[in-house]
């Protein structure tokens, strides 16, 4: 699909473009009205989709409609190349005070090529209280041309200090076929554009992931077979087994090859043999070359020493960071198989209902049909309840296996 707009990917947020819109345009004109958004929404809302789009919008060429998506500030922006765009993505559980001191460095900086110097951060409920607070002053009283566009799930989720200086604009879910319509004119077939957009539930990203990837729905469709499997409470711990196996999998599958080339490229930049010992001393010559070579060998096995130890430092502070980013990476495929689980027993509640709703997961009706004759409706919802919590659980640093064998227990 050719973009028209950089808001063309900005499913199902009418009000959102036009407010935001209308803010770049204002920002083209003069300095910027707000120096501080704070885009709000749940998973797959959009909301960081959106937040590049306004830095695009904010930078774009284009005075009477920003965020063209053709000039050159957009395309940059997009690609994530721009000078004056900085995004910050967590990949650990937690944004820092040092990130969180080096944004506040950035801002107060002059933009080099652009209007104005913007920086996103991405899920800003990770950040501590100690980096928030690192925050605050920039946020107060930024520099002229600095725009912080943060994001975020709820007010909850953000510091009270934090929340009180930004501007704040709230997305919403997109419907199913909202989304649906986006896939096919990224050239999606209708029906599986239709399918992955409900099971997907209006979540752009995983319906994108659901459509091009058959291993996802493969994963999918093991994920909804695991109510039919708790029968018994060694069943349970079973499937919860199974559960957080497949998620730590998908984890190594989705990190490995990256972790590969960060540790090769870490490697080649302390240079090869970096971490071996000291060159054997050549022999003959006189007694005096033969100190003056000792001296340079010591001096030589000096700086491969001190180099050796850069190097192992280095390795381990990498090892660290592939280690919080493949434990958020397997927290977030809990996470998604949990929301196809809450799907489930939702759409078991519909048919317990008899409501009119469309049904999430169509292709499990069968199976959905089956559990809610055999049990009540006040039951199904404390199963629904019961995954939330676990949801809550995993969120605030619980024990993933821990955590998902309570809740295969609550749903037996």
């Amino acid at each position: 699909m050719v973009a028209v707009s950089v808001w063309d990917r900005v499913v199902g947020q009418d009000a959102v473009v036009g407010e935001l819109t209308e803010a770049a345009r204002v920002t083209g004109a003069a300095r910027p009205d707000n120096h501080a958004w704070l885009l709000l929404g749940p998973a797959g809302s959009g909301r960081s989709v959106a937040a590049l789009a306004f830095a695009a919008a904010l930078q774009c060429e284009n005075s009477q409609s920003p965020g063209c998506g053709r000039c050159h500030s957009c395309t940059t922006t997009l690609a994530g190349t721009h000078p004056d765009v900085r995004r910050v993505v967590p990949e650990g559980l937690s944004i820092g005070v040092d990130v969180a001191r080096d944004l506040v460095r950035a801002a107060a900086s002059a933009p080099a090529v652009g209007r104005v110097r913007i920086l996103v951060v991405e899920d800003a409920d990770r950040l501590t209280e100690q980096a928030g607070n690192a925050l605050l002053k920039a946020l107060e009283e930024p520099a002229a041309h600095t725009v912080f566009v943060l994001c975020a799930p709820s007010d909850e989720d953000v510091l009270p200090t934090v929340r009180s200086r930004c501007r704040i604009v709230r997305l919403r879910v997109p419907g199913a076929a909202s989304v649906a319509a986006l896939l096919v004119r990224e050239g999606a077939e209708p029906a599986v554009a239709a399918f992955v957009g409900r099971a997907a539930q209006g979540h752009v990203g995983r319906a994108r992931w659901l459509a091009a990837d058959e291993g996802a729905r493969r994963r999918r469709a093991e994920v909804l077979k695991l109510p039919g499997r708790l029968r018994s409470p060694a069943e349970c711990l079973a499937a919860a087994a199974d559960l957080v196996d497949a998620a730590a999998e998908e984890a190594r599958a989705a990190t490995a090859a990256r972790d590969q080339d960060e540790m090769a490229a870490l490697r080649s930049a302390y240079g090869a043999g970096a971490t071996s010992g000291p060159a054997p001393a050549r022999s003959g010559g006189s007694a005096r070359s033969s100190t003056g070579a000792g001296r340079a060998s010591s001096r030589s096995g000096g700086g491969r020493a001190l180099l050796a130890r850069g190097a192992a430092g280095a390795v381990k502070e990498l090892e660290t960071a592939q280690k919080r980013r493949g434990k958020r990476t397997q927290l977030d495929a809990l996470d998604r198989a949990l929301i196809d689980l809450a799907g489930w027993y939702r759409d078991v509640l519909v048919q317990q209902l008899g409501g009119g709703a469309e049904l999430i997961h169509p292709d499990q009706q069968a199976q959905t049909r089956l559990l809610s004759e055999r049990s009540s409706a006040a039951m199904t919802l404390r199963r629904i309840e019961a995954v939330l919590a676990c949801r809550e659980a995993l969120g605030a640093n619980a024990s993933p296996l821990l955590a998902v064998e309570s809740l295969m227990l609550d749903l037996h």
